[in-house]
C-alpha cells in the first residue's frame, strides 16, 4: 500500500486519513486526496512513504457535514485499510486510468 493508494481512497470514498509518524507527528491526508503534515515548519528529515510503511494504525473519519452515514471516526489496521484500498482501487469508473 502507497500514498498513492490512500490519496485515491480518501479521494473515492470521501474520507479523511491519519496516521502517526515517527517523533510524535501524524501524517492527515483529506478527502480531496491531499496529504498533509500539521505542525510542520521546515523540510522534513523523514520520507513519507517511509513513515507509511511502519504504520499500523490509522483512524479513517468522515469530514464534517459529509455525506455519508458510515460512522464519522473509527481506528483500522494496516490490513483492514489495505482491503479497503484495494476494493476502491478496483472500483475505477469504466475509461478511468491514472496520469503516469
Amino acid at each position: 500500500m502507497t500514498l498513492a493508494d490512500l490519496r485515491k481512497l480518501s479521494i473515492r470514498r470521501d474520507l479523511r486519513i491519519r496516521f502517526p509518524l515517527n517523533g510524535g507527528m501524524e501524517c492527515v491526508i483529506d478527502e480531496h486526496g491531499i496529504a498533509q503534515v500539521p505542525g510542520l515548519r521546515s523540510i522534513p528529515k523523514f520520507n513519507l512513504e517511509d513513515e507509511l510503511a511502519a504504520a499500523r494504525q490509522f483512524i479513517v473519519e468522515s469530514p464534517a457535514g459529509g455525506s455519508r452515514k458510515a460512522a464519522p471516526r473509527r481506528t483500522v489496521g494496516r490490513q483492514e485499510l489495505e482491503s479497503m484500498a484495494a476494493a476502491a482501487g478496483s472500483a475505477a469508473a469504466p475509461g478511468e486510468h491514472d496520469d503516469e
